[in-house]
């Protein structure tokens, strides 16, 4: 499906009373959903639609170098050099204690929360289950929401908010189930 289809279907799903469209055509998968809600016959538009759109594996492209995040900046050493030994323990010990690590399946910029004045959708401490939403990716002004593949509990949450990602970037450490 190419990119200007997919505008004119969000734009044609916006002008309807649909609150959810899927689409599935070989290995590519297509989700809109709107919070849209009918209301005495008069449709009530809450906020734009959000796509979710899981590529095929063939059209992924390799991961860019990782950006430092502003929390590994703030682990600088008094010569402006990254303290790598606490990173270093710390993904030791992860992989140790078989913790699973929910990666971003897109480029973008990482949001916590639907909007700003909503809460996060996951803390740490939460339980999820798989295909519970975690978190959104927004790419190219489309909110990708991102859905958990593993049940368990979220022990760390790798990326502050608003910040970009990265393609098969960490954002979550999960403890299994």
């Amino acid at each position: 499906m190419e990119y200007k289809d997919i505008l004119n279907l969000i734009k044609s799903i916006n002008k309807s009373d649909l609150t959810e469209f899927k689409m599935k055509q070989g290995d590519f998968e297509l989700v809109i959903r709107t919070d849209k809600y009918v209301k005495s016959g008069t449709t009530v538009v809450s906020s734009p639609p959000q796509v979710v759109q899981a590529p095929p594996a063939a059209q992924q492209v390799a991961p860019a170098p990782q950006v430092q995040s502003t929390a590994a900046q703030d682990d600088l050493t008094s010569k402006g050099q990254p303290d790598t030994s606490s990173e270093k323990a710390q993904d030791e010990s992860s992989a140790g204690k078989g913790l699973i690590e929910v990666k971003s399946p897109i480029v973008g910029t990482f949001y916590r929360a639907p909007s700003p004045d909503k809460g996060p959708y996951v803390k740490v401490g939460d339980q999820i289950e798989v295909g519970s939403v975690i978190c959104i990716v927004e790419a190219m002004k489309l909110f990708n929401e991102i859905e958990s593949e593993v049940s368990g509990k979220i022990v760390k949450v790798m990326v502050d908010d608003a910040s970009p990602v990265e393609y098969d970037q960490v954002l979550f450490l999960v403890e299994p189930a």
